[in-house]
């Protein structure tokens, strides 16, 4: 935490803004080419960081992303361990040691778990889970050589918590995976200054959840069952996003926030 939060804690005074602030500190976003990724760092470029947005499609991210000031762009595949760090390289390069990584890519295949196939199952692990434990341990080896401390914040699913009667069995068991990997990550480099956290967002519109907004009956689906009777709005993240890597959450670690207007309570 920022020496100066701590000193207004101890006289009784906190400074909101510093205490939510994110300026100046480095950030990779994986993911980054569309969606929430895409939209996490338009946000945290607006609060004054410097993001490294990471995706497989780089010629994406500089169409639609390439004027995002404070950004540097990168092609990686999160599955290979090697894209992962030169994603690393190019962000300290680019802007020095990184503070946080945000573990925002995914994929999501629909399919009955009786004709599923073991390798469209194993994908979608490999791709929402594995990839989350390969990019964390390459940033918390980093920071740990360093002498620093850092923030990782996961993004998970309110699916990674309940099931429901989509058949989605291997991006339910890979995000209740990220759920207990960030667990038992915050448990293990808590000591080492490294606070992990992961967000679990309802249902709200992307690149992923497009076909389902498509329809009105899905959408009046989703809307049924939030006390809210609708789906989130983007904008509605990012202000958890912000909590999860600022000063604000310095004494959470291992948790899931979960936003989703209240979809899990009924």
């Amino acid at each position: 935490m920022d020496p100066k939060l701590v000193k207004n804690h101890v006289i009784g005074m906190v400074d909101p803004e510093a205490l939510f602030s994110v300026r100046g500190k480095n950030y990779v976003v994986t993911g980054a080419s569309s969606g929430l990724g895409r939209r996490f760092s338009m946000i945290l470029s607006a609060a004054g960081a410097n993001v490294v947005m990471a995706a497989r499609r780089l010629e994406k991210m500089e169409i639609e992303s390439g004027d995002l000031p404070r950004s540097v762009r990168v092609r990686c595949d999160v599955r290979d361990p090697e894209q992962i760090e030169r994603a690393l390289d190019i962000g300290q390069d680019a802007f020095g040691p990184i503070d946080g990584l945000l573990n925002v890519a995914g994929i999501s295949k629909s399919a009955e778990a009786l004709v599923e196939s073991v390798d469209d199952f194993r994908s979608v692990v490999e791709t929402n889970l594995v990839s989350v434990f390969v990019a964390s341990k390459a940033f918390a080896n980093r920071a740990v050589g360093a002498g620093r401390g850092g923030v990782v914040v996961n993004v998970a699913s309110v699916l990674g918590t309940i099931a429901t009667t989509i058949p989605l069995a291997s991006y339910t068991a890979s995000k209740s995976g990220v759920v207990n990997l960030t667990r038992d990550l915050a448990v293990q480099w808590a000591p080492l200054g490294i606070r992990v956290n992961a967000l679990a967002p309802g249902w709200f519109e992307s690149e992923m959840t497009e076909a389902m907004f498509a329809e009105q009956s899905l959408i009046d689906w989703m809307s049924r069952r939030s006390p809210l009777n609708r789906p989130g709005r983007a904008d509605e993240l990012d202000g958890a996003v912000i909590f999860l890597l600022s000063d604000a959450s310095s004494f959470m670690i291992g948790q899931t926030l979960v936003v989703d207007g209240g979809w899990t309570l009924t």
